[in-house]
This record gives structure tokens, C-alpha cells and sequence, in this order.
């Protein structure tokens, strides 16, 4: 069983004393903070709960939306907070409730260089891909999910507060490619996955979920994690491989097709297809189609064209 508090106290040991001061940090609703402070109370009742999340228009909506969608499969609707709540756990909801609040309050903050309906189909791409893995390893999927669509959410903030600095990043992958997080450490001194990660502890979330934000750039090699490799923190890593705007991990794409010829139940080009459908779902409408699922396309075209060993 691992111990996740500790986990979380290792990982965030290097950066107690959090970002530096002048970075305007997203913050969130007091709808939210009320909730997330409420649920935390075994006494809260699903209707106190549900009270707390009609005061914010947009996660009502989001939350109905969600346990109406195919993904949930009820055969009947739900029009209410309370009902929601009851059927999907607040465990679930509380993971819902803050993913949909860190998008909001990121979305809140323009960013000068992240165009935001790009950024978050990207980020919904990568949950529901991280969800598919989890669900492989049979790991926990709505943390999986969460995650996937956590890791990053600082990234229009920090490319704004500070541009220039990101900017050099993105000119300098056009020449030499390299991870960001290693650009980040050697210029600030942090990363924004721990930066994520220490927010995502300020904000109260489960330690789990602080761990699979904060570790989520160590790659293929967290499957060598003596603790953490049959965990949600492992599927984060082999989800955050996938090719984004940011190209934070230059080269993950290839890993990922070595990947998958090393583990027979992990198919990539059928993992693609399933997260296009998976989009069209949860997209709600967003423009474009999955980027992802195009890359797979083309690697399953790329495959009938090889020659023959």
C-alpha cells in the first residue's frame, strides 16, 4: 500500500516556499474552496453539498453535464446537483468540481501565448488518454483523468508572467530540443509541474492526485518505480508523452510507439481511435478534431507503407 502523504511530503520537500511572489497566481471560486472544504467533512450530506455548487452556474452545468454523458451511461437524466452527487460520489465529484475550477480560473488569466481552446482540447485529449491507460493497468481512472487534465494548467500563467523566458524555450526547440522541465529548473530554479503540484496541495486535493501532477514528467522510467509503477502516478507519466503545442517532451511520441512494441496490450493506434471518439464526446462542441487521433492515424498509415522485416 503506498503511503501518499509521505510521497507527497517527498516530492514537494524541494519547494516549500512555493513560486516567487510577483507570479500572479489563478485563483478559485469560493464556491469551490467552500466545497472543497465541505466535502472533506464525512458529515457534509449530498444536499448541502449540492447547495454549495448551484451557487456557481458553471459548475452546475458542468457537473450535469458530465453525469448525463455517455461516459456515465445512465439510462435516465439528471437534473439536479444532489442527484449527481449521490450517484456519482463525492470522492468523484470533488475531482470533477476542481479540474472544471482550474480550467476556469487558468481561462480567467489570458495568456500571451497559449491560445486557450487549443491548450484545453489538448489538455482533454491527454485526460482521456491517461483515463484508457489507467483503465489498462487497472488503476484508479477519475484521479488518472483529473491529473491528465491538471498537470499543465499553470503553463498559461507562468508563459505570461514570464514570456520571454518561454519564448527563448519554444525558439530554442526549433534548434536543439529539450525537455522544458529541465529549461525551467535551469532558468527558475522550479518547474511548473511542482509549481502545479504545490497549488494542487494548497488548494486541499488528495495527495494521490499531488503526486501524479508533480511526477508527471518523469516518463517510462516511473514504470521502473519500485512503489509507484501499478499506480495512477505511473499512467500520468506514460500519458504526459503525448505530443502538445508546449512539445515539452520532445522524442515522446517515438516512446510511446516503443512502448507499444513492447507491451502487447498497449495499442497505441487503437488508443487513438478510442480518444477521438472519447473527445467528440467531452469536447461539448469544441472546435477541431483530436489531434492526437490524427497523430495515430498516421503512424497506422505509416506501418502498412514499412516494408517487411
Amino acid at each position: 500500500m503506498v503511503d501518499w502523504q509521505r510521497q507527497r511530503e517527498q516530492l514537494l520537500g524541494d519547494m516549500d516556499d512555493g513560486l516567487p511572489p510577483d507570479i500572479r497566481l489563478p485563483m478559485l471560486s469560493k464556491a469551490v474552496n467552500d466545497f472543497t472544504e465541505r466535502s472533506n467533512d464525512p458529515e457534509a450530506t449530498n444536499e448541502e453539498l449540492a447547495a454549495i455548487v448551484e451557487t456557481d452556474a458553471a459548475l452546475t452545468c458542468e457537473l450535469l453535464r458530465y453525469v448525463n454523458s455517455s461516459a456515465v451511461g445512465l439510462r435516465r437524466e439528471v437534473n439536479s446537483a444532489a442527484h449527481a452527487i449521490g450517484l456519482l460520489g463525492i470522492a468523484k465529484v470533488r475531482l470533477m468540481v476542481l479540474t472544471t475550477a482550474a480550467k476556469n480560473a487558468a481561462a480567467a488569466r489570458p495568456s500571451k501565448l497559449v491560445n486557450p481552446q487549443t491548450f484545453w482540447n489538448t489538455n482533454l485529449e491527454r485526460a482521456l488518454f491517461t483515463r484508457r491507460i489507467a483503465s489498462l493497468m487497472r488503476v484508479d481512472e477519475d484521479v488518472s483523468y483529473a491529473a491528465g487534465m491538471l498537470q499543465d494548467f499553470l503553463l498559461p500563467t507562468l508563459s505570461s508572467e514570464r514570456l520571454d523566458q518561454y519564448v527563448a524555450f519554444g525558439e530554442q526547440q526549433d534548434r536543439e530540443p529539450g525537455d522544458l522541465v529541465v529549461f525551467e529548473k535551469q532558468v527558475f530554479g522550479w518547474d511548473h509541474a511542482l509549481a502545479a503540484a504545490r497549488m494542487a496541495h494548497d488548494w486541499g486535493l488528495p495527495a494521490q492526485l499531488v503526486c501524479c501532477i508533480g511526477m508527471h514528467h518523469q516518463g517510462l522510467e516511473m514504470l521502473r518505480h519500485p512503489e509507484l509503477a501499478r499506480t495512477p502516478v505511473a499512467a500520468v507519466a506514460i500519458g504526459a508523452l503525448m505530443p502538445e503545442p508546449f512539445r515539452q517532451h520532445p522524442g515522446g511520441f517515438e516512446l510511446l510507439d516503443r512502448l507499444d512494441a513492447a507491451w502487447p496490450k498497449f495499442d497505441l493506434v487503437e488508443f487513438g481511435e478510442r480518444v477521438a471518439e472519447d473527445f467528440a464526446e467531452f469536447s461539448n462542441g469544441a472546435e477541431g478534431t483530436s489531434a492526437f487521433a490524427r497523430r495515430c492515424a498516421r503512424l497506422a498509415a505509416e506501418r502498412e507503407c514499412a516494408p517487411c522485416p
